[in-house]
């Protein structure tokens, strides 16, 4: 069983260890994680965002994780580091993830959603799609890794 919760202090290193892990299994860290990673408060939690964590109940571990973040100026938020243990991929917790943010941030108000992704992780592309965003033009990405901006109309 899988319960979704959101941020503590406690998880802050799980957060990052769990981000590092699936971006350096395939690209690398860029100068826009590591400072992300450093004002984890004032970048996401501060600014109107907030953190998600899958937890394992039957071992109590973090096996998931991801953020949403609120970029006022441009009147929408992000769906970004979602990241999911390798032993624990294939459990659908990305899916479970990915609607505990739509959730909260429909209760926030939002009225829209982006991602920024990578095709080669077909994957990953497919739970988007599931979930209900949409290729949009490639403008403006944040990382030199991602080659597609997904959006959800809330």
């Amino acid at each position: 069983m899988i319960t979704i919760k959101t941020y503590h202090e406690q998880y802050q290193a799980d957060f990052i260890r769990l981000n590092k892990e699936w971006i350096e299994t395939y690209f690398r860290l860029e100068e826009s994680d590591l400072r992300t990673f450093a004002n984890i408060d004032s970048y996401i939690l501060d600014n109107g965002g907030q953190i998600f964590l899958a937890i394992d109940d039957s071992c109590g571990k973090v096996v998931g994780c991801c953020a949403l973040i609120n970029h006022p100026e441009k009147n929408i938020y992000e769906l970004a580091k979602m990241a999911v243990s390798p032993k624990a991929q294939g459990k659908h917790i990305g899916y479970k993830l990915g609607l505990a943010l739509i959730e909260y941030a429909r209760q926030l108000g939002a009225k829209r959603l982006y991602l920024e992704g990578n095709t080669h992780l077909a994957a990953s592309i497919h739970l988007y799609r599931n979930l209900g965003f949409k290729e949009v033009s490639l403008d403006g990405s944040t990382y030199d890794r991602c080659d597609i901006i997904m959006e959800l109309d809330l």
